[in-house]
């Protein structure tokens, strides 16, 4: 341990570009990690805090964000005489927003405030209370500017903000809701609804009341699991790989980098080294201080670029809210084996060196 110390410090500036890139490199598989797990609670966190376990959707639709879906006339009637404890009807619908001459995606959700299915958690303000009001997302307002008590024009209709919501916003869209009859009105769609969300009885599990709704003609019943799960998968196909990949790239680099440095403070030592082996030192014993160097190296790395990440993380939300960057502790252990498999592969190179070092060449030279 002592012999590594000192080979590690005998030139500080290189150690401390070797503990900086695997920092960094920490640092970015973390915050793409991160921004994966982030990117995946804003997908799902409107089924999250809706009431129900079951979904039901048209016949074939097997998402809520990424389909438009419209229900059989008399579905709701037809669920509840399957034995449903609570039926909730929403009627949702993407939409293109005009808010001071910029377009903004928007996912509208047309709800009853008596039964549920609007914002589960206001940041100020209240849920509408007649058909000319809309709750808007908290995040989405402050970017555009839209304080409480304005009127904005949605689908040709002019409503009233009178709330705000929170964690109702992702960096792909943002939740608004209506009442549902105002919903209808705007999708010319009277009675109609999207999809209903289902409380089985407490004398049914979800599984058994999943059976008994599939007697209801043409519509689609899902666990609601299953459903965050199909738009998780949905979504996520399109930004899981690139991040993946660019984290492969960033473990790639943190350990190339502190294999360069293991392998030059290897071979600037080759003559400790010879010494070491004239005097009867095993292989094992160096290849113990060529691994624990990068050990140590990809080790400080590792716990610097976790604190960093707190702190890069906590920047990119106050300057962009709406991305959320989820930093779970099982991700903060894979970080530290992350580094422990960039000091392992580190060392491979620097003790191929030491295994082909004879002791009389370096005397020679």
């Amino acid at each position: 341990m002592s012999l590594a110390l000192r080979n590690l410090l005998q030139d500080k500036t290189r150690f401390a570009l070797s503990v900086g890139g695997v920092a960094l490199a920490v640092m970015l598989t973390l915050l793409l990690n991160g921004f994966l797990a982030g990117m995946y609670a804003q997908i799902t966190a409107y089924l999250e805090n809706a009431p129900g376990s079951i979904v039901i959707a048209q016949d074939g639709v097997n998402n809520l964000l990424g389909a438009t879906s419209l229900l059989p006339a008399g579905a709701a009637v037809a669920v509840k005489s399957e034995g449903a404890e609570n039926v909730v009807p929403i009627l949702s619908q993407f939409i293109i927003l005009e808010l001071h001459e910029k377009k903004q995606p928007a996912y509208l959700i047309g709800y009853d405030p008596k039964i549920g299915g609007g914002p589960w958690r206001m940041a100020a303000g209240r849920e509408p209370r007649n058909e000319r009001e809309v709750v808007f997302d908290r995040i989405l307002a402050e970017r555009h500017g839209i304080a409480l008590g304005e009127t904005l024009e949605i689908m040709d209709r002019d409503f009233t903000v009178v709330g705000l919501s929170d964690g109702t916003s992702s960096w792909m869209t943002s939740f608004i809701f209506v009442r549902k009859v105002a919903a209808e009105n705007l999708l010319r769609a009277p009675d109609a609804s999207s999809f209903l969300l289902v409380t089985p009885p407490a004398r049914f599990n979800d599984a058994a009341m999943v059976a008994r709704l599939r007697n209801v003609a043409r519509v689609q019943v899902l666990p609601k699991q299953q459903v965050m799960a199909n738009d998780m998968k949905l979504f996520g196909k399109f930004f899981s790989a690139p991040i993946q990949m660019m984290v492969a790239i960033a473990f790639l680099v943190g350990t190339l980098i502190v294999g360069l440095v293991i392998y030059t403070a290897t071979v600037e030592r080759q003559r400790e080294y010879g010494v070491l082996k004239a005097i009867g030192a095993k292989n094992g014993m160096l290849y113990r201080v060529v691994a624990t160097q990068a050990v140590i190296a990809a080790g400080a790395g590792s716990l610097i670029g976790i604190a960093a990440t707190y702190s890069a993380a906590r920047l990119i939300m106050s300057v962009y809210p709406q991305f959320l960057i989820l930093l779970e502790p099982r991700a903060m252990l894979q970080s530290l084996v992350i580094g422990l498999g960039m000091a392992i592969l580190a060392a491979l190179f620097p003790a191929r060196v030491i295994a082909r070092l004879a002791p009389a060449e370096v005397f020679r030279k």
